[in-house]
């Protein structure tokens, strides 16, 4: 099972420059979780943090009982490795095939023979859909190729936790579903700790067991995903709804008479764009049939069944009305039990071919 990640306190500062502060949230272990945001918010800084390429000024990162900013440096080698990342533009080697870029930290990090590292590849090209792509050069594949092709890379150490910076990056809505139903049947399979870093409104609907959002500056929140799904903070429904009327600008937060102003001509009959107050709660994306049963549900359900009390009266009832239709989401019409990726320049390569009927899985 993946670990957990315990933040406190965390103040990031470029010189001047405040990017976020006093920032607290924790990454319960093997579950996935997403942390949204404007472009420009710090998500992405973070994300960086958390792996110790970045040192905030203030607080703590603690990961499997270390604290990542007081530790030695051979400390947070070790910590490193719990970590498989996948960057936004997928962070290959121009100068090598699919093949040697997934194997490379093998290659770099343990004493593997070439046909153990070999069986570790291509299962990891497999996963993400990519067998009989091996021998090609990043540059001559699609974006979404080299974006799965990264994501094979931060599996191939079997890591604990996984960070993914904004996995939708230059992807259309469709390859963007595969990559966010990849990553929930990794989470199935490993039972690994997920962060996604992103402003994809669908993914942030449909993908994470929990959600935070950067605002200015400050972390608006961080929780069980139908706090943030039926929060009426007016920075998280704006963000949600992609409409104009909010706090959020094309630039920087607006002021009060910025807000007013749009929200007369909204009442005057202006459309401000979005697809404003979306009702009710998008059922959660469902493991591919066929895969093991995501541990994360039951113990994110056990999770949340004990600190209900804490929660917005909102957020509870969503959460009681699904515990009471037994957990289970509907299967999503959208995505089909055995499918494939079809990218521009590759014939559709199927991901899986489930062996059964999909078990009942209790989702939040």
């Amino acid at each position: 099972m993946g670990v957990e990640v315990s933040v406190e306190g965390l103040t990031k500062s470029f010189g001047s420059q405040r990017i976020w502060q006093d920032v607290t949230l924790t990454l319960p272990a093997g579950e996935v979780s997403a942390l949204l945001g404007p472009s420009g918010t710090g998500k992405s800084v973070f994300l960086k943090s958390l792996i110790g390429l970045l040192r905030p000024e203030e607080g703590s990162i603690v990961i499997d009982g270390t604290d990542i900013l007081q530790c030695s440096s051979k400390e947070l080698y070790e910590i490193r490795k719990l970590f498989g990342v996948l960057f936004q533009d997928g962070a290959l080697f121009g100068s090598m095939n699919l093949y040697d870029n997934v194997a490379f930290p093998l290659r770099e990090h343990t004493k593997k023979s070439e046909s153990e590292i070999r069986q570790i590849v291509m299962s990891k090209l497999e996963l993400v859909g990519l067998l009989g792509a091996e021998s090609k050069l990043p540059g001559e594949i699609s974006g979404g190729m080299r974006k799965r092709a990264g994501l094979a890379r931060a599996l191939v150490l079997d890591p604990e936790i996984i960070l993914v910076d904004e996995p939708d990056s230059g992807l259309d809505p469709v390859r963007t579903t595969y990559i966010s139903q990849t990553l929930i049947d990794i989470n199935a399979e490993i039972d690994a700790t997920i962060l996604i870093v992103s402003h994809n409104i669908n993914l942030a609907r449909t993908v994470p067991d929990n959600i935070g959002m950067l605002f200015r500056r400050q972390l608006v929140m961080f929780g069980p995903r139908e706090v943030l799904l039926t929060s009426d903070e007016p920075v998280v429904k704006q963000f949600l709804n992609g409409t104009m009327i909010g706090p959020i600008g094309m630039s920087e937060e607006k002021d009060e008479a910025t807000m007013a102003h749009e929200q007369a001509l909204v009442e005057a009959g202006h459309h401000a764009g979005g697809v404003e107050d979306v009702e009710g709660i998008v059922p959660q994306m469902q493991a591919t049939p066929g895969m093991p049963e995501r541990k994360a549900v039951r113990r994110r359900q056990e999770r949340v069944r004990s600190i209900l009390h804490t929660l917005p009266e909102k957020a509870q009832q969503a959460i009681l009305e699904d515990l009471e239709h037994g957990g289970v989401a509907p299967a999503h019409s959208g995505y089909p039990a055995q499918h494939g990726y079809a990218d521009d320049d590759t014939q559709v390569i199927p991901v899986y071919s489930p062996e059964g009927p999909q078990q009942p899985q209790a989702q939040n």
